[in-house]
């Protein structure tokens, strides 16, 4: 198993994943320590250093940097939007920020990772996460972010979300999109985090993360996750 990516917000840090087009409409569209083992932290450029400790509230986020779609047309991301708009409710909250690593990474180059989304999608695959969390016991609220991939989370998400017990825990979708909203997330996550109760999501358009800190705010009061 390797490193365990949990991380403190002590900087914004803006970074996430889209893809859209062809067949894939994506993205333009993550406390005190305890005495226990201590995560390990990223040391990723671009990533922020973590601090382990047991907070109520868990950001699980996949996001792809690489050629994006915007506005129409490309734009090459040193981040991606999702991991921006993870890394902007992990400091609002101030709560554990995981990023979810394929095993297998995607392609920076927009064509390639749309045309494997397809395969993946078309085969209900799973792929393998590089970075496993031992589990997901210590949180009661979990925020799943992702782009949107032809209209729903990218398969890895699935991965994830099928690989932990959500018995008695609250799970919030939230997406970076180019035109599908939410997509099917709310669906997916209900069919595939066990025992949870899907709760409402935040759906931020790729382009707009940056400026979507109000936007984000406000969903935070309004599901109670951070106070008025």
């Amino acid at each position: 198993m390797q490193g365990i990516a949990i991380r403190r917000r002590s900087l914004l840090r803006l970074s996430g994943v889209g893809v859209a087009g062809a067949a894939v409409a994506a993205a333009s569209g993550g406390c005190a320590a305890d005495s226990g083992p201590q995560p390990t932290a990223s040391t990723a450029p671009g990533r922020s250093t973590a601090l382990g400790g047991r907070p109520a509230v868990l950001v699980a986020y996949f996001s792809r940097a690489g050629w994006n779609y915007h506005n129409g047309g490309r734009r090459f991301l040193r981040t991606g939007n999702t991991q921006r708009l993870a890394d902007m409710i992990g400091e609002l909250i101030g709560c554990d920020v995981h990023r979810i690593e394929a095993a297998d990474p995607y392609s920076d180059d927009y064509d390639e990772t749309v045309a494997r989304n397809v395969r993946e999608q078309n085969a209900d695959a799973r792929p393998a996460i590089a970075n496993p969390l031992p589990s997901v016991d210590r949180y009661t609220t979990v925020l799943l972010a992702s782009g949107i991939w032809n209209v729903r989370a990218p398969m890895i998400m699935s991965t994830f979300a099928e690989g932990y017990d959500f018995t008695g825990k609250t799970v919030h979708p939230i997406t970076t999109y180019a035109m599908s909203g939410l997509g099917t997330t709310e669906r997916d996550y209900a069919a595939s985090c066990r025992g949870a109760t899907v709760a409402t999501g935040l759906a931020v358009r790729g382009e707009e993360v940056d400026a979507a800190g109000p936007t984000v705010q406000t969903w935070l009061k309004q599901n109670n996750l951070i106070s008025s």
